[in-house]
C-alpha cells in the first residue's frame, strides 16, 4: 500500500487546514484556485495573497447572498467581487450574520457573472464539511502545482474531489461493549468510525432485538445543549430519554446517535443560529441567513448503521417524515411510524411550531 494519502485522506487534511486558517489549492483541468475559509481568515495571509497579485472573490451560498441582496448568478453560489480595501473584519461581517441588524449596510455587493463556478462551489462544500461558515475566499492560480509545493499547501484534484465529497464515507464498526443504562440495564454501545476521519457515530442496542421482525428504532441527531445540558430551547433531550425509556419498557430497540449537531451544521454554527433566533428569526430563517439549507443532515448514515447491525425493517420513532423517506430510499423498510411527542416548553413552542409548518414535522 502506498504511503501517500489517498483522496479521502487528502480531503480530511484539507478540512483540518481550513479550520486552522491554512489555505488549500484546488486543481482542475480548466483552471486552479487558492481557497481560504472566511471564518478562519488570517490577516497576514490575506495581505500576502494581495502582495502576490492574486485577486480573490468572496464566495457565498445563494441563501446568504439573498439575505445580503446580492445576485447569485451561479444559482447555488454567489461570487462577490472583493473591494480592494476589504479586510478580514469586512469579509467576516459579510460571511457571518450575527451583526446584520446592527450593521445592515454592507453593500451594494457586486457579484461575478462570467467564468466557471465549479471551484467556488467546491470551496463552499469543503467549508461546510469542515463545519465552518459556508463562505470562502477563492483566488485563481496559474502554476498551482508549483505554488502548492513552494508553500507546503494541500493540493486537491477538484474533478475527483467534488463527487467524493457528496458520497457517504464507509463506516467501520470499531467496538461493542455492555453499558447498563437507567432506561435498560441490558444495553450495549456500538461505535462506528467513518473512513474520512469525521465524527464517530454510535448505536445503543437495548436487549436483543429480533432481526426477523421490525425493530423499534430511532435516528437521533446529537444535541449537546439538549441532550447534555437540558436546554429548554429544543425537544431533543426529552426525545432521547423518551425513546430509550420506550425501548427499555419493550425490552428491545436500537437508538442510533448520529453526530450531526445542529441539523448537520456543527455546534458553533448552531450557536450562531441561536443568536439569530434571539434577534427574532425562526430556526429555518436563521439557517438561511447563515448560508445553510433548512437541514444539512445525512440520514444515509442511519441506514448504513442499521444495515451493519443486520436490521432491514424498523418501527421508527420519529415525527419527521424526511427520515422515513430516506430510510425507505436506502432499503430500510419502515413498518410503522411511532410518534415521539415530548418536551414542549414555553421556550421552544415557537421552534416546534416552525418545525411543523416549515419542515413538515408531524406534531
Amino acid at each position: 500500500m502506498a504511503l501517500a494519502p489517498d483522496l479521502t485522506e487528502q480531503l480530511a487534511r484539507a478540512r483540518g487546514d481550513l479550520r486552522m486558517g491554512v489555505p488549500v489549492v484546488l486543481d482542475a483541468p480548466g483552471g486552479a484556485a487558492l481557497v481560504m475559509a472566511a471564518e478562519t481568515l488570517d490577516p497576514a495571509r490575506l495581505a500576502d495573497l494581495r502582495d502576490r497579485g492574486l485577486t480573490p472573490d468572496l464566495v457565498l451560498t445563494a441563501r446568504r447572498a439573498a439575505t445580503l441582496r446580492a445576485r447569485a448568478y451561479d444559482g447555488d453560489v454567489a461570487r462577490v467581487i472583493l473591494p480592494e480595501d476589504a479586510g478580514p473584519d469586512w469579509i467576516r461581517a459579510v460571511a457571518d450574520p450575527k451583526d446584520d441588524l446592527a450593521r445592515p449596510m454592507k453593500g451594494p455587493l457586486s457579484t461575478r457573472r462570467e467564468g466557471d463556478a465549479g471551484l467556488p462551489r467546491l470551496a463552499i462544500a469543503l467549508a461546510k464539511s469542515a463545519r465552518l461558515l459556508p463562505a470562502a475566499l477563492v483566488a485563481p492560480l496559474e502554476d498551482c502545482a508549483g505554488f502548492a509545493a513552494a508553500h507546503g499547501l494541500a493540493r486537491l484534484d477538484a474533478e475527483a474531489a467534488a463527487p467524493h465529497l457528496h458520497e457517504l464515507s464507509p463506516l467501520r464498526h470499531v467496538v461493542t461493549a455492555r453499558v447498563p443504562l437507567r432506561a435498560a440495564e441490558d444495553a450495549r454501545l456500538h461505535v462506528f468510525r467513518p473512513a474520512d476521519g469525521s465524527e464517530e457515530h454510535y448505536a445503543i442496542e437495548i436487549g436483543r432485538p429480533d432481526r426477523d421482525a421490525p425493530v423499534l428504532a430511532r435516528l437521533h441527531s446529537a444535541c449537546f445543549t439538549g441532550d447534555l445540558l437540558g436546554s429548554l430551547k429544543c425537544d431533543c433531550g426529552p426525545q432521547l430519554n423518551a425513546a430509550l425509556a420506550q425501548m427499555g419498557a419493550e425490552g428491545a430497540g436500537l437508538l442510533l446517535y448520529l453526530n450531526q449537531e445542529g441539523r448537520g451544521i456543527g455546534l458553533a454554527n448552531k450557536m450562531r443560529a441561536y443568536a439569530l433566533q434571539d434577534q427574532g428569526f425562526d430556526t429555518v430563517e436563521a439557517n438561511h441567513r447563515l448560508g445553510f439549507e433548512d437541514d444539512e443532515r445525512d440520514f444515509r448514515l442511519g441506514a448504513a448503521m442499521l444495515e451493519a447491525l443486520g436490521v432491514d425493517k424498523v418501527r421508527l420513532l420519529t415525527n419527521n417524515p424526511a427520515k422515513i423517506a430516506r430510510m425507505e430510499e436506502e432499503g430500510i423498510a419502515v413498518a410503522e411510524r411511532v410518534p415521539l411527542r415530548v418536551g414542549e416548553t414555553r421556550f421552544n413552542h415557537h421552534y416546534l411550531k416552525t418545525k411543523a409548518e416549515k419542515s413538515g414535522h408531524l406534531l
